[in-house]
C-alpha cells in the first residue's frame, strides 16, 4: 500500500527528493511519516505530517529535510538537503490510522513501505 522511491547515491552536500506512494488509501487523511535505519542502528523518526499539515522533525534533520503530501499524487515527499555522510540509511514511509502525529515513534504507524536506500558520500 506504500511504495517508496527516490533513494540513490549523492555527494555530501547535495540534495535527493524521496517520494511515497499510496494506494487504496487517501493520504490526505492521514499522519504520515519518514523513518531511516543506517547499518546496526534502530529505526529513527525523521519527519511526520498530520492531516491537517501540522509538520514534526527531529532535531538531526529539521532545517534540512521538508517533508510534504503531494495530494494530486497522493504521494508522501521528503525533500533532502545538505546530505551528510550520516544519513546514509535505508528510509522508509509510513501511516498511522490517525490523522493526527503523536511523535516520531515507530510503533505509532501500522503501515509501511519496503524502503529506498539513500547512500551519501564524501
Amino acid at each position: 500500500q506504500l511504495a517508496e522511491s527516490g533513494g540513490g547515491s549523492v555527494e555530501a552536500g547535495g540534495s535527493l527528493t524521496l517520494s511515497c506512494e499510496a494506494s487504496k488509501f487517501i493520504i490526505r487523511r492521514y499522519c504520515m511519516g519518514w523513518f531511516r535505519q543506517g547499518p546496526g542502528s534502530e529505526r529513527e523518526g525523521l519527519a511526520t505530517i498530520a492531516g491537517d499539515g501540522a509538520t514534526i522533525y527531529s532535531g538531526a534533520v529539521k532545517g534540512r529535510f521538508t517533508i510534504s503530501k503531494d495530494l494530486a499524487k497522493n504521494s508522501l515527499d521528503l525533500h533532502m538537503s545538505s546530505l551528510e555522510v550520516e544519513d546514509t540509511a535505508m528510509y522508509y514511509c509510513a501511516a498511522d490510522s490517525s490523522g493526527y502525529c503523536t511523535g516520531l515513534r515507530s510503533n505509532n504507524f501500522g503501515v509501511w513501505g519496503q524502503g529506498t536506500r539513500v547512500t551519501v558520500s564524501s
